[in-house]
């Protein structure tokens, strides 16, 4: 992989910014390269005339695996926890809304986005896990956005256990907008972006200005605890110990 390596591309249509994350080398992980082109192409869609919504998809069906666990293995993990705050508050403070389309897995650091995002469409096939914990880790950074979305039984109970769990009940705790059959996605997608363009872009962008103040302030006050526990953890002998074994079993 070179700085000139393309993981992110970026279209407008119709009034609508897609940005597509295409790293399926590592299931579109959240390495230093992604990250610095995903915040460049949204810097792209705020200052882009032509576009009115942004809409965040995959290329492959992996929407994204997580943090990169051979870049947090080699001590990369000081500046990507900061990173991935700024990911997740360039999204809450995105001046047009921000459609994100899941058509298969979403762990760990990308629940992070799927949080962060205005609204959220999913297949019904797809599954998510919070797998901090079984990595010796803590969902630290991404709780700033995942948190608020879900009841406090919910966040207990997929934060703690690490388990899979299935886009009906991401649905019914608040972490996506919709799930709706595989054949339907594209369509529900495309409603949802016809819908948003109805609206006056003054009224888009005041709105949602209006909806992400908490959350803001949320990412602004914890940021920096957040950021510094995700460091430290990622750093211990635990977490160190386990991600290898996780990256040694993948490999096999």
């Amino acid at each position: 992989m070179t700085e000139t390596t393309t993981l992110v591309t970026y279209d407008v249509h119709q009034a609508v910014a897609t940005i597509t994350l295409d790293s399926p080398h590592n299931r579109n992980a959240l390495s230093a390269l992604l990250v610095t082109q995903l915040l460049d192409a949204l810097d792209r869609a705020a200052a882009d005339d032509e576009a009115r919504i942004v809409l965040l998809r995959s290329a492959d069906r992996v929407f994204c695996s997580g943090a990169d666990l051979k870049e947090a293995g080699a001590g990369g993990m000081q500046q990507g926890a900061r990173a991935l705050v700024a990911l997740q508050r360039t999204i809450v403070a995105h001046p047009k809304p921000v459609v994100t389309r899941l058509a298969g897995p979403v762990r760990a650091g990308g629940l992070g986005i799927v949080a962060a995002s205005d609204v959220v469409l999913c297949s019904d096939d797809v599954t998510f896990a919070f797998t901090e914990s079984r990595l010796g880790l803590a969902p630290a950074v991404i709780s700033l956005t995942v948190v608020p979305r879900l009841t406090s039984r919910a966040a207990a109970d997929t934060s703690l256990t690490g388990r899979t769990f299935a886009a009906a009940e991401a649905a019914a705790i608040g972490l996506v907008t919709r799930a709706v059959p595989v054949d339907q996605l594209d369509a529900a997608v495309e409603q949802a972006c016809e819908d948003l363009r109805q609206a006056h872009p003054q009224g888009l962008r005041e709105t949602k200005a209006l909806l992400a103040g908490d959350l803001l302030r949320r990412i602004d006050a914890q940021a920096e605890e957040m950021a510094t526990l995700s460091t430290r953890l990622f750093g211990s002998e635990g977490a160190r110990e386990a991600m290898a074994a996780f990256l040694e079993r993948r490999t096999r």
